[in-house]
C-alpha cells in the first residue's frame, strides 16, 4: 500500500534543506494539518545500494518555523502516525508552536503505511514453563514454525524489523529532515529504538526524551535488576493492602498465601476459558499487574488488572482455585510484538541455561518470579533471526539526556539515563506509563524545556 502512495505525495512544504516532500496524508489530516511523506531506505542497512522500501512518515508544522523538529515513536507497535493525529496530538500542543512533531510508521507493521510485511507474528501470552529439554525443543521447534511462515515470503524484511535497524531508519530520517541535530522522544518500547539509536549515532542527538522505557544496556545483568523492581512492586502493594480496610486480602499473609497458590498452579495448572495457568504464568502475569496498577483504577490495555483492589481479589480467587482474574492479562512480554523483542532480547539456548536462570530469580524473587524479564521469555526460543540489538553501556559522547518515569517504570528508566554524565530522571511517585503523553503538566513542562532550551531539571525532580 504505501508504495503505491509515493506518487500521491507531491510537495507542499518543506525546509530548505529537507529532502521531504510533505503532501496530504493518505488517511487524512485528521482537522490538524497533519502533512506525510514518504522516505526510501534499504532493507538491509549492510546493503545501501540494494532493495529499497518505503517509510511513511507524518509532521505536525511548527507555528514558527527555525526551530527544528522532536522525532516521536510512542512504542513499539504503534503506528505513529495514526497514534499521532488521533490520540496524542493534544500532549504536544505547546511544543508545536516552536517546533516540528515528526513520526514514522516503522518498517514491517501490517497496521501501517510503511513497507509492510506480508503477515504479522502478533503478541502472544508465552507458553507454559518446559519441564525438561524435550518440553524446550517442543516449544522452540513451535516457534521456529510460527516465525518461519511469516519469514518465508521475504526473508531480507522479516530479518530487519529489530530496533537496531529501526535505529538506522530514524538516522535516515534525521538526514532527511535536513541533517542538523535531532531531537527525539521515545516512549515505552520506543525507548529500545532510542537506546539502539544513542549506540549507534550520538552525534545525532541533540536532547532525547526516555518515558517509562525498560533499559536494555546490559542485558544480561538487567533480569536481575528489573526482577528485584517487580518485588518490589509487590512489597507496595502488600503494605496498601495491610491498611486499607476494602483489600480482600486485608489480615492475611499475602506472600506466603500467593506462594502456596503459585506451588499449586505448577503441580496442577488452573484451568480457564482462555487456557491452563501454570504457577509460573501466574507470576508473570501478576507482575504485568503490578507494574501498571496503582490503589485507584489506572487507564491501561484491555483486560488487565489496573488497580490494586482487583489484584487483591483475583488473588483470592486464585487460592480458591479460579484463575480467571488472571486470564485475560497477557505476560509483560507481551506488549512489544515478538517480531521486535524477539530480535531485540537474548535468549536462552537450552534447557539447563534457562533452568540456572529461573532458579537464581526463584530464591531473589519469590513472589513475581522472573518479573517480565527477558530471562523467562519462552516466546522468543527457537526463533530463526540472531539477536542483532547492539548492547552494551551508552557512548559517553552522547549528550545529557531526560527520563521520565511512574513507580512502575522508574527504576529501569533510570538506569539508563544515569549512564549518561549530566543526565536527569524525573519521578512520578504513582502508577501509569508514559507520563508525556498522558498528560501530566509538570512533566510537560519540564519536558518542553528541554526540548527548546536543552535545559534539565534539578536531579531528584518529582512529577
Amino acid at each position: 500500500m504505501a508504495l503505491c502512495l509515493l506518487a500521491t505525495l507531491a510537495p507542499q512544504q518543506a525546509s530548505a534543506r529537507s529532502t521531504l516532500g510533505w503532501g496530504p496524508c493518505p488517511d487524512g489530516d485528521g482537522g490538524l494539518g497533519m502533512e506525510c511523506a514518504a522516505l526510501r531506505v534499504p532493507v538491509d542497512w549492510s546493503r545501501p545500494g540494494g532493495r529499497k522500501i518505503t517509510l511513511m512518515l507524518g509532521r505536525l508544522a511548527a507555528d514558527r518555523q527555525g526551530n527544528g523538529a522532536v522525532l516521536v515513536n510512542f512504542g513499539a507497535g504503534a503506528p505513529g502516525i495514526m497514534a499521532l493525529r488521533d490520540h496524542f496530538s493534544g500532549s504536544f500542543t505547546d511544543l508545536r508552536h516552536d517546533m516540528d512533531i515528526v513520526t514514522w510508521d516503522p518498517r514491517g507493521y501490517t497496521n501501517g503505511l510503511s513497507t509492510p510485511l506480508p503477515c504479522q507474528i502478533r503478541s502472544r501470552p508465552d507458553p507454559p514453563l518446559p519441564r525438561d529439554q524435550a518440553g524446550f525443543d517442543e516449544i522452540a521447534a513451535r516457534n521456529r514454525a510460527v516465525a518461519d511462515e511469516c519469514r518465508d515470503p521475504d526473508p531480507a524484511l522479516f530479518d530487519s524489523i529489530g530496533s537496531a535497524t529501526h535505529a538506522r531508519d530514524m538516522e535516515a530520517i534525521r538526514k532527511a529532515l535536513g541533517g542538523s541535530r535531532l531531537n527525539f522522544y521515545m516512549g515505552s518500547y520506543g525507548g529500545a529504538f532510542g537506546q539502539a539509536y544513542a549506540r549507534l549515532f550520538p552525534h545525532g542527538i541533540r536532547t532525547m526524551v526516555l518515558d517509562g522505557t525498560g533499559n536494555m544496556t546490559h542485558p544480561e545483568r538487567e533480569h536481575l535488576a528489573r526482577a528485584r523492581d517487580s518485588e518490589q512492586r509487590m512489597r507496595r502493594f502488600v503494605t496498601w493492602c495491610a491498611s486499607e480496610s476494602s483489600c480482600v486480602l486485608r489480615g492475611r499473609d499475602i506472600p506466603r498465601l500467593w506462594q502456596a497458590v503459585v506451588a499449586r498452579a505448577n503441580r496442577t495448572p488452573l484451568e480457564t476459558s482462555r487456557g491452563p495457568l501454570d504457577g509460573y504464568t501466574l507470576q508473570e502475569r501478576l507482575a504485568a499487574a503490578l507494574l501498571w496498577a496503582g490503589p485507584q483504577p489506572t487507564p491501561g490495555p484491555a483486560g488487565w488488572l489496573t488497580d490494586w483492589p482487583r489484584i487483591a481479589e483475583a488473588i483470592a480467587d486464585a487460592d480458591r482455585g479460579d484463575g480467571s482474574g488472571f486470564a485475560a492479562v497477557p505476560g509483560l512480554a507481551g506488549p512489544a510484538p515478538d517480531i521486535v523483542a524477539c530480535q531485540d532480547m537474548p535468549r536462552h539456548k537450552n534447557y539447563a541455561a534457562l533452568a540456572a536462570t529461573l532458579a537464581t530469580l526463584r530464591r531473589l524473587v519469590p513472589n513475581t518470579g522472573t518479573g517480565g524479564t527477558t530471562a523467562g521469555r519462552l516466546g522468543c526460543l527457537g526463533y530463526p533471526t540472531p539477536v542483532t540489538f547492539p548492547g552494551g553501556p551508552l557512548p559517553q559522547d552522547v549528550p545529557p539526556l531526560l527520563g521520565v518515569g511512574t513507580w512502575g517504570d522508574f527504576p529501569a528508566t533510570n538506569r539508563v539515563i544515569e549512564q549518561v554524565r549530566g543526565s536527569v530522571s524525573i519521578y512520578h511517585d504513582g502508577p501509569g506509563h508514559e507520563l508525556y503523553i498522558s498528560g501530566n503538566a509538570c512533566v510537560t513542562r519540564h519536558v518542553n524545556t528541554y526540548f527548546l532550551s536543552r535545559a534539565l531539571p534539578e536531579s531528584g525532580t518529582r512529577c
